[in-house]
């Protein structure tokens, strides 16, 4: 990525901004410009809220505010005299409506701030191991509304489909439109790569300009992106989406703002972004963070270097930053009703800024899951950024992760070739034992950064079928990427964009529309069909949900794994070789006990026997067994 940086300029005029101090008196009216968060509640269990004030030499003001149950515990000032902050206290016995707080300086300001009462619509419900995530990009998905496709004041003022590297124009309100083919599929939630306002200029990468469209370089965290619809769109989206059960996961960035950030262009202190003599790039190794003979140097690389030129780096251990940051993921969940919190580049964060992040979400919402991203290529080092059985230094608060180590398993285990009682799935899965919660993981196959997994597998369709069968059947909480029912494919080579094509039929003009069973072929349907299948047999079986695993040492080029409850006992039983094999079923006794046939989950087939079982090449059985 470090091609991105050629334009030393750009970071240079930064620095200028970050440095640059407004002095001098400023002989107008007071003018506050902004204030976030832009409102806020009576009710929340924390009473306590900081306001940033922005206007030209504000901190010359002084403040004060009267308002039943609303008290002015204390003011601050920074480097740069064009903020303030404002610790606030609500008392529980305050009413909604417009706190007025006086700016007295050369002439008096008054800025009317809005306390609203908290509404009862469902928020912070959580995501578990009973749910189905589908994970969206929302620029390549459906574009339901082209007059917000492009607009001439952003930085970014072009959309074009027939250039892979410029935004599309999908937007919230076609996600919207299609929330019954997620019903159809049996997804229960919804994860939206970021849509917060990505007001980034297009960068240069290999001689192409190429839009923010993946949506991780906030400018404004208090404003959904208007070419994805804005405020409204998204909150018309989730209630909709509440009112069919379906449940939203939003995808937080807390490492990093895109380099337009409205802060950045006058920041309030030169702290507020970690600073370097020279631009300095993180390593991207996870290994100093956790390391107890990492050198200090190691580890400064790696969490405050930044992610890459156009995406500065925060500094959370400035404590106004971190509660901008915390403030704002709290404003999000009350505001629009997100139900869980999925958080992009998590290990570089400062761990115990995300500690103190994740408890203040927790503790006003006791349900919600947190799952970060912290992409790890081995059991241990997951388990440090996850809550766990581990005595490691630091403890981290984290419920849940995304499960990069059994994604690496998955893959490997569906590439081999020989050797199958060496399976990675199982090997990993032997090591859950460290997590606290392994049911809190969350599993998948790929992602908007990923290879596409039909192509990882060499577009083999049998081996798509057993990879998605692992997913749904064994334990924690299953996610797929968008298309991968209907078998989109591809390789990030030569760009990230060939992993992110637009989903066939979401856009005017579409030739085919892969979102109905007519639009599809015979083999997309096939796929479609078999994740629908096996997704709304697990929504309907709690034994796949939060049922018990016992797996089974493989051999015999088999693998085999039970999921069961008191209710129900399904057995997987995979064979990657290319000949039938005759599984002797007498091993599983402990497991199989009592039962005398099963139901092939799949095909409906009934089994009269237990006794033997065959397992056709290239095939996992699901089989409910009964009695």
């Amino acid at each position: 990525m470090n091609n991105y940086f050629t334009q030393s300029s750009r970071y240079n005029l930064l620095s200028w901004f970050f440095f640059f101090l407004v002095s001098g008196t400023v002989a107008q009216a007071q003018q506050i410009t902004r204030v976030d968060p832009t409102f806020w509640w009576v009710g929340m269990k924390n009473p306590k809220v900081q306001l940033l004030v922005y206007g030209p030499d504000i901190a010359r003001s002084q403040v004060s505010l009267s308002y039943p149950g609303v008290k002015l515990e204390k003011v601050s000032k920074v480097e740069n005299p064009n903020y303030l902050f404002l610790d606030v206290t609500i008392s529980p016995t305050a009413k909604p409506g417009k706190v007025n707080f006086v700016f007295s300086g050369a002439k008096k300001t008054t800025y009317a701030y809005e306390l609203k009462a908290r509404d009862k619509l469902p928020k912070g419900q959580g995501v578990s191991s009973k749910d189905f995530i589908y994970l969206v990009l929302p620029d390549r998905f459906a574009n339901a509304d082209e007059s917000n496709d492009k607009f001439a004041d952003m930085a970014d003022p072009e959309a074009d489909r027939t250039n892979p590297f410029l935004r599309h124009g999908g937007d919230i309100a076609g996600i919207t439109n299609h929330l019954d083919y997620f019903e159809e599929l049996g997804v229960t939630a919804l994860w939206l790569n970021p849509v917060i306002e990505n007001n980034q200029p297009q960068t240069n990468e290999g001689g192409s300009m190429r839009s923010a469209y993946h949506g991780y370089g906030f400018t404004d965290h208090y404003q959904v992106d208007r070419r994805l619809g804005g405020n409204e769109a998204y909150l018309k989206f989730i209630q909709a989406a509440h009112a069919k059960n379906l449940k939203v996961v939003q995808d937080a960035v807390y490492n990093h703002v895109g380099i337009n950030h409205w802060l950045l262009k006058d920041a309030p202190a030169k702290d507020w972004l970690h600073q370097w003599p020279t631009y300095t790039n993180t390593s991207y190794k996870f290994q100093p963070v956790l390391d107890p003979y990492a050198a200090l140097s190691d580890k400064k690389v790696t969490l405050d270097g930044w992610f890459v030129p156009f995406l500065p780096d925060l500094n959370q251990e400035n404590p106004y930053v971190a509660n901008y940051l915390i403030q704002h993921a709290l404003w999000t969940v009350e505001y629009f009703g997100v139900d869980a919190w999925r958080i992009d580049t998590y290990l570089y964060n400062n761990q115990a800024f995300m500690n103190r992040c994740n408890q203040a979400l927790l503790d006003e919402y006791p349900n919600i899951h947190i799952f970060g991203e912290s992409w790890v290529n081995n059991v241990i080092s997951q388990a440090y950024f996850v809550k766990n059985k581990i005595n490691f230094p630091f403890k981290c608060n984290q419920p849940g992760t995304l499960d990069f180590v059994l994604w690496g398993a998955f893959n490997q285990a569906l590439n081999q070739n020989s050797n199958y009682d060496e399976n990675p799935v199982y090997q990993v899965l032997a090591q859950d034992a460290v997590y606290a919660d392994p049911l809190k993981l969350v599993n998948f196959l790929d992602n908007h950064d990923m290879d596409r997994y039909y192509s990882v597998i060499g577009e083999n369709f049998n081996k798509y079928k057993i990879g998605l069968t692992w997913l749904l059947t064994t334990r924690g909480i299953p996610s797929l990427y968008y298309g991968t029912e209907i078998l989109m494919k591809n390789f990030k080579n030569p760009s990230d964009a060939e992993v992110r094509r637009d989903f066939p039929g979401g856009f005017p003009g579409d030739k085919e529309n892969k979102f109905t069973a007519t639009g599809r072929n015979a083999q997309e349907n096939e796929a479609f069909n078999f994740v629908k299948t096996l997704a709304q047999y697990r929504k309907s079986t709690p034994a796949l949900q939060n049922g018990k695993l016992m797996q089974y040492l493989p051999q015999n080029n088999t693998y085999v794994y039970f999921r069961y409850d008191a209710a129900k006992t399904i057995m997987v039983a995979t064979n990657p070789t290319a000949q039938e094999i005759s599984l002797e079923t007498s091993r599983f006794t402990e497991r199989t006990q009592g039962f005398t046939r099963a139901r092939n989950v799949l095909t409906n087939e009934v089994l009269s026997s237990l006794a033997t079982i065959k397992v056709p090449a290239q095939t996992a059985l699901v089989l409910e067994l009964q009695k």
